[in-house]
This record gives C-alpha cells, structure tokens and sequence, in this order.
C-alpha cells in the first residue's frame, strides 16, 4: 500500500463558495482563498524544512470561479468572449488572481452582465503543487529528490501533467470532472507552469509582461529598443513609466545604467511599461522555431493583446534589396514544431486590423504612402522552415515548393508565432526586414550589411513599436476578432 495514502490529510479550512454580482468584489475573494492556501503550503513546507517531519499529507486547493446559466437568450453576437455558448455549469481554477486582476475583472465583469446570474466563487478540488505555492519567496526551493528525509510526493502535491496541458485551447478537452465545462482557456496547473517557465527563459518576472508583445531574432533590436525607451522615458507625454532588462533590472531615469547579469537568460526580456500594463515587451528568442513556440507557449497565459515577429528574413525574389520590408499575409509552416497541436491544413489567416496597423506605421515612419511604398515593402507569403542550413541542400525540391508557394521570405520564426497566436487565440502579425538572398548570392556574411539595411533596423523596430502603440487604442473587442474563435469557446479570453 502507498504509505502517503495512510497519512491522514491536513488542508486550511475550506471555505464555502460565496455568491458574486460584482467582479471587483469576486476576483478579492479568489485572492484571498489563493493567498491563505499558497501561504498554508508555505509555513508547511518551511517546518518540513527545518526538520518536523510531516504527520500528514500536506494539501492546500486553487481558487475555482463557477457559473451556472440556464437560458439560450443571445449575447451581443459582435463579441468573441464574455459569454458561453449553452446553458450549464462552467467552471475554472484560478492562480496568481493578483497578476491576473485587471484580466480577471474584465472577465468576470463581462459574465455577470452577460448572463445576468452571479459567479461563485470558492476552494477548487485541484491541489496546488507545492512548487507553485513558494513563488513569493526566492529564498526557499524546493530540494531535488533525495535531499529530504521523507519522499516529498508522499506529503505535497506535485505538478501533475493530467492538468497541466493545452487540452482546452487545442479543442480536445473532455468536461471537468464534476461534468461542469470549461470557463477559461488553461488551468490554474498551466499558467503556474508556465510563469514559472517565463521567469526561467527570460530572467524577469511575469508581472513585468506588458499587454503588446513584440518578438525578434537579432540583438540589434534589442539595442534599438532600449535607445527608443530611454528616449520615451525623457518624455513625460509619452506615457511610459519605466524599462526593465534581465535580471529584473528597473530603471525611470532615461540616463540611469543598466546593470549587466552575469549570464544572461536563453530568451532576453525586455518590458517598456506603461499603466495598467499597456507597453510593450521585446522578447528575443533567437533563431529557431523550437525557441518561438516555447516563448509562446508560456507568455500566451497571460493573455496578451497582440504579438508581433520583428525580424530579419531571407528575401526570395530579386526585386528585393537588403533592408527591405515583407508584411506577412500568409505562412508556408515547414517548421513542424507545433504539427501535433495545429495540423499544417488548418490555415492561419492574417488579421486585418494588425496588417492595417502594420502598414500604417510603415507609411508613418518612412514617410512613403500608396504606391511608392512598394518600393521598399511586399505583402505576401512568408515560409518558416526548421532547417536554418537549407542552402546547403539540393535546392530544386525547395525552391520549386517556395515558388509554388508564392513564397516572398523565409524564415525560422514567423509561421510559429503566427500558428500560436492562432492556437492561443492571441492576435499576431509579422513584419519581416530582408538581410541576405541567399537564391541570388547575396549571403548573410561579414560585411554584407550595406548603410541602408542598418538604417533599417531602427526604423523596423521603431515601425513595431508604433503598430504596437495604434493596436493599443484599439478597443479590445475590435482586436479580438471572432476570426481566432472555434465553434464552442471559453467565456474568457
């Protein structure tokens, strides 16, 4: 017999599910509930550590949000989220409900008024994994096995994959337990997951995640970006509050240095805030799909406005000249990472109000309009590959697919985000600056680099951080657009 199956078990008293019409007053509860499990595992643990044995299993439960309808009266049919689709009870766990208050607010606010039926809110039957529960204090880890005296799976909750996976958002999620459907797109296990995951590859906190995530493949937009935030940081009227840097380095002060971490993280962050968390992040995830779908796979919990790839590409037709711009509208995905969560069939459709924003803001930077913004920029395909060497290989094969394609850029990255974006339900774009064309000889090698194409990545990465600003002042449920929605969805976003 197990022997953690003798021990009796000890939670902290499991409150009774309280009834909400108010969301302000209903996300207060859900932090409260999740701060006196998180801090009942947390005493536990720390007396386990200094040597009292545990003489119970040590059990502490997320926070749950529930709703139960009973009418097929319509919501405002313009909307993508904030209401369900059929009458019954719909339930989600809850984590971090302090990170996520803005979100949770708008969300439960939207529910209520929808519907016109109160939310419940109360203790889930989902444990919370010990791990997840020392997230407020650096200071104490969890050991790795064999350093305890007592096997720590026999005491405390561990991270278990049965709920900690992308089965609602891929569409192949079964009911909860108790038969209740889903109300979120991931559980509370998941997003625990995965923020911890975002502090580890980015080396800065989720909190700092800003709502308008832009993403690139190389430093010198991270050199750009940090000039443009010390630049809007001078400027009062602009709006941004501070720059934060790895290591979860914060500065106010435009002049102020930025200290260097010893060893910087796998995917450097960057985060331009702004009140209510309405700036914009830079993510360098360097070269690969494999990096992309893992920086995406973990910030879409926090259920970002918008994503951007802003990056560099090979451009495939010889009209193209080092520098010049490509707008994404559609993607070859050949990089394969995500064939087991999106099949390649399903197509990803460019988002109108991101390729409008986009091409405005080129225009706004380059001073070009209509027709004479051809000169320097191409709307069409762009083909995300896996093989960053695919020159080296017989090139009949992939050039023939390329050019059946209608393919105008290649990549490593760009199909992934956009794939993602889809999966997730977070609205994408790609706005790609050519650096070599390797089908014309042009390789990406020492001194290829002309004046021009350096002038470029500035103005790439100035043209991102504007696309990102009229995103910004875009109403949410413009931006949402029912595009990115399946048959039957989540109430939340």
């Amino acid at each position: 017999m197990n022997k953690s199956a003798e021990l009796p078990v000890e939670t902290p008293p499991m409150a009774a599910p309280e009834a909400f019409v108010d969301a302000e007053a209903a996300v207060s509860r859900l932090e409260a509930l999740h701060a006196e499990a998180t801090r009942f595992l947390f005493d536990r643990f720390t007396e386990a550590l200094g040597g009292a044995r545990p003489t119970a299993r040590i059990r502490a439960f997320y926070p749950e949000i529930r709703i139960t309808t009973t009418s097929h009266a319509k919501s405002d049919s313009r909307l993508s989220f904030g209401h369900v689709a059929v009458p019954g009870i719909y339930a989600a766990t809850i984590t971090r409900p302090g990170l996520f208050r803005n979100y949770l607010v708008q969300q439960i606010d939207l529910l209520i008024r929808n519907h016109g039926v109160p939310v419940f809110v109360g203790p889930s039957t989902t444990p919370i994994p010990v791990h997840f529960a020392l997230w407020s204090d650096a200071s104490v880890s969890v050991p790795q096995e064999g350093v305890l005296d007592f096997q720590l799976r026999d005491v405390f909750d561990v991270p278990d994959l049965s709920t900690t996976n992308d089965d609602i958002v891929n569409g192949t999620a079964k009911p909860n337990p108790d038969g209740s459907g889903h109300l979120g797109p991931f559980t509370a296990q998941r997003m625990d997951y995965s923020l911890a995951r975002l502090s580890h590859y980015s080396a800065t906190d989720p909190a700092h995640f800003q709502n308008h995530v832009m993403f690139t493949n190389y430093q010198f937009y991270v050199e750009e970006f940090e000039a443009f935030a010390r630049t809007a940081l001078a400027d009062p009227e602009s709006g941004y509050t501070a720059f934060v840097g790895p290591g979860n380095v914060e500065i106010t002060d435009p002049k102020a240095a930025i200290a260097a971490i010893g060893k910087l993280p796998q995917m450097p962050t960057y985060h331009l805030k702004r009140d209510g968390g309405q700036g914009i992040t830079l993510v360098n995830i360097g070269v690969g799909p494999s990096n992309a779908k893992t920086a995406t796979d973990h910030i879409a919990v926090l259920r970002p406005h918008a994503w951007l790839m802003v990056g560099h590409c090979a451009g495939l037709r010889n009209s193209q000249s080092l520098g010049d711009f490509v707008l994404a509208h559609a993607y070859v995905r050949e990089d394969h990472v995500l064939d087991a969560d999106l099949p390649v069939w399903v197509p990803i459709p460019a988002l109108a109000e991101i390729q409008i924003a986009l091409q405005e803001a080129v225009a706004e930077v380059t001073k070009l309009e209509g027709y004479e913004l051809k000169r320097i920029m191409r709307t069409g395909t762009v083909a995300t590959i896996d093989n960053r060497n695919w020159e080296l290989r017989d090139q009949s094969g992939p050039v023939q697919r390329l050019s059946q394609s209608r393919a105008i850029a290649l990549d490593m990255e760009s199909a992934t985000i956009a794939a993602n974006g889809f999966r997730f339900r977070v609205p994408y774009g790609t706005l790609l600056c050519v650096s070599d064309k390797p089908l014309h000889g042009e390789l990406k090698l020492p001194g290829m680099a002309t004046d021009f194409y350096k002038t470029q990545v500035s103005r790439h990465l100035l043209i991102g951080v504007r696309a990102m600003e009229k995103l910004r002042d875009m109403p949410l449920e413009r931006i949402h657009s029912r595009k990115l929605r399946s048959f039957e969805e989540t109430a939340f976003l």
